[in-house]
């Protein structure tokens, strides 16, 4: 993992110290927790589309496969290093149930100067846990800390991908609308991009939903160079002919988006991967995975670190006018010069 340290200013100086996903970029991942998981085969919903965590009965949708169990330990530890601290209050993202994962909480570890612990969802796919400490004694420390653990499968394409049909726009929930927005680096609205999806539809008129969605998969994988570096986005890795993960990602998702098929960016530790949607003839949606760097993976993922958050825009009450491709930590509060350590560490596997 990469070691990001950050300085904010809101009333006082903190430093941050965490552990984060792929690069240094000044904001950590997340999505929400969830007190139980649901049982193999049990329903969950998410994004108002009926999900199954189990393999569906009907075998539509990427299959469950291999899991792995881990367990993660995720908050904060502020010091108040240069007198006392007032006001403190901090946010730190979750990871959340999802179709392909389960999470429960083990344990609690909250220091006496932890005055409450609250948690929101963001968007509909990021749970943050809310701290708020009123006073922390000069020299003292205070935790707030709990430790999940997280089942997470590796997914399958669905045996017959001729079922799927690319959803019609029109019809969509408010919810999955926005999965074909604009978002921060993923410029779908663009006119090379457009034009690129225009292209691809041509050549690609007639065929099932599956090949056309694959078909952009392949012109990205093909045109845009894996090349570790700075976070550029979708348009600039397209003008450059290179970008990592999130590039490639971000433009396989633009194209999407430009195409009418939603799609989105799921964060997982050091590393993220595309979704898109399609739906059966029965109007029924499905989320499947693709490996947008790396080994060609698509309809399905041999992926085992827990998702922190799936989705790539997000506004968050404490910073309102910002918008964010992941949901970032944040602290605030008066006096001293605290010390703050964002935690998300991996604490053991258990199988």
């Amino acid at each position: 993992m990469v070691l990001l340290i950050r300085l904010i200013s809101i009333g006082m100086t903190l430093m941050a110290v965490s552990l984060f996903t792929d690069r240094a970029r000044g904001q950590a991942l997340g999505g929400p927790v969830a007190t139980t998981p649901p049982a193999a085969g049990g329903s969950t919903s998410g994004f108002g589309v009926t999900t199954q965590f189990g393999p569906p009965p009907d075998g539509k949708g990427p299959q469950l496969a291999k899991d792995l169990t881990q367990r993660y330990q995720i908050g904060m530890v502020i010091t108040a290093r240069g007198g006392a601290c007032t006001g403190i209050y901090g946010t730190a993202p979750v990871p959340i149930d999802w179709p392909e994962q389960s999470v429960q909480i083990i344990s609690e570890e909250m220091s006496p100067n932890v005055q409450k612990v609250d948690y929101r969802m963001v968007g509909g796919t990021v749970k943050q846990m809310l701290v708020s400490m009123p006073y922390i004694a000069p020299g003292d420390e205070a935790k707030a800390l709990v430790t999940l653990e997280i089942r997470r499968y590796s997914l399958t394409p669905p045996a017959d991908t001729s079922v799927y049909v690319l959803p019609n726009d029109k019809k969509l929930p408010k919810e999955l609308r926005q999965f074909l927005l604009p978002s921060p680096m993923i410029e779908s609205n663009h006119t090379k991009i457009r034009t690129i999806a225009r292209e691809l539809q041509t050549a690609h008129k007639g065929e099932p939903a599956w090949k056309q969605v694959e078909a952009i998969y392949d012109w990205v994988r093909e045109h845009v160079e894996y090349v570790n570096g700075p976070i550029k986005g979708a348009l600039r890795a397209l003008n450059d002919g290179n970008g990592d993960c999130e590039e490639l990602s971000s433009l396989f998702i633009a194209v999407c988006r430009a195409s009418n098929i939603p799609a989105r960016i799921v964060w997982v530790p050091d590393h993220c991967y595309p979704e898109f949607y399609l739906e059966d003839s029965e109007g029924k949606g499905y989320w499947f995975p693709c490996q947008a760097a790396g080994t060609r993976e698509f309809g399905g993922i041999t992926e085992h670190r827990p998702i922190l958050q799936k989705g790539d825009n997000f506004q968050v009450p404490e910073k309102p006018r910002d918008r964010m491709r992941y949901v970032a930590e944040y602290l605030t509060g008066k006096g001293g010069n605290p010390g703050v350590k964002f935690i998300r560490q991996l604490l053991e596997t258990t199988n």
